[in-house]
């Protein structure tokens, strides 16, 4: 299966949505890591989530979602660009015990929040934050859709381990657009109809002929997505550079050298002593790589 995600729109109504089913960077993300089958779940839905909100946002850059709790999971992080590259990434609260395999959401990360980036290429970054205080991924999100773009937006998510889906709905603000009154009523309870067997196991063109067989769907050349990391020499340079010449110093003075490897991707970067002084001496000058 190649990883997809398709766009749509009901025609002559204001409503528009988003298709995605993940297999093969799904499977990349959790090969990375030996994570539970609760966090394996949750991470799939978030990976789905992410992947939607960069296409309907249409940003020029990456976008991040941020899961910030206090129970068994303290973080949880998937990141899309608009090239189809994704990434995630979990961590654990080692003290904190695990709950069941089908725990929800809310009990898997408790109180906290869900921080959204938005770094275009050009132009400010900009976040948003919203409470986590419902059960699930999708509907903490569409209270941020809610509060933040005001726009409806309905959102389901679900995964099992080996394939990640989502549908995402939005009622656009311009009415022009709309010549059916009950568009968005009628749109939101068909898709409510979906199991989340058939979120992850249908293909886009089978789901969208599932749900809306007898409304006129206006469908799009699907994206294809993949895993990808944004890790690079140069970025890793920075993260170093940040930790301050003084510990840069005493790590080199009792190791010899550093060495350190990406969260995500697990590729390991090499600094010898002599790289990281001419890190320090030039830090504009990219990441030196001295043979």
């Amino acid at each position: 299966m190649s990883d997809k995600i398709q766009r749509f729109l009901l025609e002559h109504t204001n409503v528009r949505g988003e298709v995605t089913l993940l297999e093969e960077a799904y499977a990349e993300v959790l090969d990375r890591h030996q994570y539970p089958a609760v966090i394996n779940r949750q991470l799939g839905e978030l990976l789905a989530a992410v992947a939607l909100l960069t296409d309907t946002v249409k940003l020029d850059g990456t976008l991040s979602l941020e899961v910030r709790g206090n129970a068994s999971v303290a973080l949880m992080m998937a990141e899309s660009n608009p090239g189809g590259e994704l990434r995630a990434i979990a961590r654990m609260d080692e003290d904190a015990a695990l709950p069941a395999d089908d725990a929800d959401f809310r009990t898997l990360v408790g109180d906290g929040q869900i921080v959204i980036t938005l770094d275009p290429r050009e132009g400010r970054r900009y976040q948003g934050i919203v409470a986590i205080d419902k059960s699930s991924l999708a509907a903490c999100l569409e209270d941020y859709f809610t509060q933040s773009e005001q726009l409806p937006t309905r959102l389901w998510l679900a995964a099992n381990g080996m394939h990640a889906g989502g549908l995402l709905l939005q009622r656009l603000p311009d009415e022009s657009l709309n010549q059916d009154d009950d568009a968005w009523d009628r749109a939101t309870h068909l898709a409510a109809t979906l199991s989340q067997e058939e979120l992850v196991s249908l293909d886009a063109s089978t789901l969208l002929t599932r749900l809306f067989h007898e409304e006129d769907v206006r469908v799009f050349d699907p994206k294809a997505l993949r895993f990808g990391c944004t890790c690079s020499r140069p970025r890793i340079s920075g993260a170093l550079l940040s930790l301050g010449e003084e510990e840069l110093r005493q790590i080199v003075a009792e190791q010899g050298h550093i060495e350190t490897q990406c969260h995500f991707c697990h590729t390991r970067y090499h600094f010898s002593a002599a790289e990281v002084e001419a890190l320090l001496d030039d830090p504009e000058g990219g990441s030196p790589t001295i043979h």
